[in-house]
C-alpha cells in the first residue's frame, strides 16, 4: 500500500467521505497542493486531524508547537535564521535527543542541517502548518533564545560529532577535490539548488547539485572552518583553512561573497606536499630558457612576471629563486599570502589588516641588506616606485603584474606613475605567461593536422610536408577528458638597448610589441604555444582556448 493511500484511509476513519478525498485530490492537482494541504484549504477536516493523520502515516511523532512550551535551551540550539529559512522549530529535548516540528514528512532533510547547529542527534515530528508558522513568526520576531549568540553557536558547531552529517558533507568534498587534482572549489547558491563545481586543469567542471537548504550550513561550517565572522552575511570576506588528508597538509584559501541567492564561496587549494616544480618542469625550455637563466644571474634590476589569475605567476617566480638560492645570497620575500616555505630564504607575509602591505615591507627589506628582493605584485603607484630605486641601487626584484603580455607590462608601470626613464632603466626582463592542458599520455593520439589547423599554426603544407598532431581521446586516468595536467607557455622579452631607448621615448605597446620581436628575439605567447603543438604536447583547439589567437 502507497504512503498516499494510507493517508487517505486515515482521512476517511477521521470522517471524510469517497466524494470529500474525491474533491480533495481535483483541487490538490489543480493547485499543485498535497492532498492534506488541499484537506484543510477546503475546510473539510481541522489542521489538527489532518496532520494527526499526516504524522501517523509518515511513522512520526505529531506535535502542536501552539501548546508546546518552548524553552529557550532548545529554542536557542538552532540561530534564529535558520530556523526561519528553513521554516523548521525546535520543540523538545528528551534522552539527548532534539525534536524538531516540521510541517511536511519531506523535510525530514532539515534533522542533518541542524544537528550540525545543535551537535547532537535530531529527530522530527509533524506538525500543523498554521500553528508552526505562527510559533516561528513569534520566535523570529521576538528575538531571545533563537537569536544564539555567534561564539556559543560556534563552538557548538565546531565540537560537533566528527560524523555529523554537514561535517562529513565538507570533508568528502575537499577530499574528493584532491583526489580529482582540482585546484578550486566554487560554492554557488541559485533560487532551488546548490551547484558544487572543481577546477581541473583550469576548466570548471559539475561535482554535485545539493538542496538549496544544505546552502546555509554548509557556509556557516567553511566560515567557522576559515576563521571568519559567521554572522557576518553583507560583506566579502577571506580567510584560510589548514585542511590534512592522508597525511598530507592542504593550505586552503576561502573567499566568501555575498549573491543575489546567497554567498558564494570560492576555495582555493594548495598542496605544500607537491614540492617546488623547476623551470624546466613548468615547460620553459630552449633559447628563452637559457636566455632567462643568464638575464636572472644579473646583478640588480627588475624581473617581472605577468599574467591573469591563475597562470602560474608565482610558481614561475619560485622556481627562478630555487635556481639563486645559495648560501652567499641573501634573499628575502614579501608574498600575500606565503604560499610555500624554502629553505634559506627569508620569507614575510603581507598583512593589510594592520597595515603591512608590500610597500611597508619593500621598505624594511631594504634595510636588512638583501641581494635579491621578491615582491607579490605591485599593485600601486608607491610599491612600484619601491621596487624601482631598490632595482637602480643594486638589488635583483622580482615580482608580477596583471597584463595580458609582456609590453603591456611596462605601459602598466608607466600608468601606476613610474617615469619612463627610470622604467626603461630599471627593468631588465618580463615575461608573460599562461598555463595550457597537457594531452594525456595513455590515450593521445597523433594524426597529420588538416590544411585549417596548419593555417591557423600559420605554416604552409607546401612547404612543410605531413604534419601530425594531437588529438584528445579520452581514458579513465584523464576522467574522459583527453588531458592531464598542464604547463605553460611563454613571452619573454629581455630589454636591450633598442628596446630602452624606445621605452624612453614613450612609444606605444604595439610599437614595443614589433620592436621586441623583430629586435630582440621575443617568441610569442601563440608561438611558444605552436611548438608545443608539433611537439605533441597540446592541441591546436587548446592553444586557441588558451591564447584566443589565429
Amino acid at each position: 500500500m502507497t504512503a498516499r493511500q494510507t493517508l487517505e484511509d486515515g482521512l476517511r476513519a477521521a470522517g471524510l467521505g469517497d466524494a470529500d478525498l474525491d474533491k480533495a485530490r481535483s483541487y490538490a492537482s489543480s493547485k499543485g497542493a498535497t492532498l492534506e494541504r488541499a484537506v484543510v484549504a477546503l475546510g473539510m477536516l481541522d489542521e489538527d486531524r489532518v496532520y494527526r493523520c499526516v504524522a501517523k502515516t509518515a511513522g512520526l511523532p505529531f506535535v502542536d508547537p501552539g501548546k508546546a512550551k518552548l524553552e529557550d535551551d532548545v529554542v536557542g540550539r538552532v540561530p534564529r535564521d535558520q530556523i526561519e529559512q528553513s521554516g523548521a522549530l525546535p520543540v523538545l529535548i528528551r534522552d539527548g535527543v532534539l525534536y524538531v516540528a516540521i510541517d511536511d514528512p519531506l523535510k525530514t532533510y532539515v534533522a542533518d542541517n541542524f544537528a550540525f547547529f545543535a551537535g547532537c542527534d535530531v529527530r522530527c515530528a509533524i506538525a500543523p502548518p498554521g500553528r508552526l508558522k505562527e510559533a516561528i513568526r513569534r520566535i523570529v520576531a521576538g528575538g531571545g533564545a533563537a537569536a544564539t549568540p555567534r561564539g556559543k553557536a560556534d563552538a557548538r558547531a565546531d565540537s560537533g560529532d566528527p560524523d555529523a552529517p554537514i561535517i562529513r558533507l565538507v570533508e568528502e568534498t575537499i577530499s574528493r577535490a584532491i583526489e580529482e587534482r582540482a585546484s578550486d572549489i566554487h560554492i554557488e547558491p541559485y533560487e532551488h539548488r546548490v551547484r558544487v563545481r572543481f577546477r581541473v586543469d583550469g576548466v570548471l567542471r559539475d561535482h554535485e547539485s545539493l538542496d538549496r537548504a544544505l546552502h546555509g550550513p554548509l557556509t556557516s561550517r567553511l566560515k567557522i572552518m576559515a576563521s571568519m565572522d559567521i554572522a557576518e552575511r553583507r560583506k566579502p570576506q577571506d580567510g584560510r583553512i589548514d585542511f590534512r588528508r592522508g597525511g598530507r597538509a592542504i593550505d586552503i584559501r576561502a573567499s566568501v561573497l555575498p549573491s543575489s541567492h546567497g554567498e558564494t564561496v570560492v576555495m582555493r587549494l594548495l598542496d605544500k606536499d607537491q614540492g617546488l616544480r623547476s623551470l624546466e618542469a613548468l615547460g620553459f625550455e630552449g633559447e628563452d630558457r637559457r636566455r632567462f637563466s643568464e638575464t636572472i644571474k644579473r646583478p640588480n634590476g627588475i624581473v617581472l612576471v605577468t599574467g591573469p589569475t591563475g597562470s602560474g605567476k608565482t610558481t614561475t617566480l619560485y622556481a627562478a629563486l630555487r635556481e639563486l638560492n645559495r648560501p652567499d645570497v641573501k634573499i628575502i620575500t614579501a608574498e600575500d599570502p606565503v604560499e610555500f616555505n624554502i629553505a634559506g630564504i627569508n620569507q614575510c607575509q603581507a598583512r593589510s589588516a594592520i597595515g603591512l602591505d608590500f610597500a611597508r615591507i619593500l621598505r624594511a627589506m631594504l634595510r636588512q641588506a638583501p641581494n635579491i628582493i621578491l615582491v607579490g605584485e605591485i599593485r600601486d603607484r608607491e610599491t612600484a616606485e619601491i621596487a624601482v630605486q631598490a632595482a637602480l641601487t643594486g638589488h635583483l626584484v622580482f615580482s608580477t603584474l596583471h597584463t595580458n603580455d609582456a609590453p603591456s607590462a611596462i605601459t602598466r608601470l608607466v600608468d601606476m606613475g613610474v617615469k619612463p626613464f627610470l622604467a626603461s632603466a630599471a627593468v631588465q626582463a618580463v615575461m608573460a605567461q599562461r598555463l595550457i592542458r597537457v594531452l594525456c599520455t595513455e590515450c593521445r593520439r597523433l594524426e597529420p593536422a588538416t590544411e585549417s589547423e596548419l593555417r591557423t599554426l600559420g605554416l604552409d603544407a607546401a612547404k612543410t610536408g605531413a604534419i601530425e598532431v594531437g588529438r584528445a581521446v579520452g581514458c579513465p586516468r584523464c576522467e574522459g577528458t583527453g588531458f592531464r595536467g598542464r604547463i605553460g607557455i611563454f613571452e619573454l622579452m629581455i630589454l636591450n638597448p633598442t628596446l630602452r631607448e624606445a621605452i624612453f621615448g614613450g612609444t606605444s605597446t604595439e610599437s614595443l610589441r614589433n620592436l621586441a620581436i623583430t629586435g630582440a628575439g621575443m617568441r610569442s605567447l601563440f608561438q611558444d604555444g605552436v611548438r608545443k603543438v608539433l611537439d605533441g604536447v597540446t592541441t591546436v583547439d587548446e592553444l586557441l582556448r588558451v591564447t584566443a589567437s589565429g
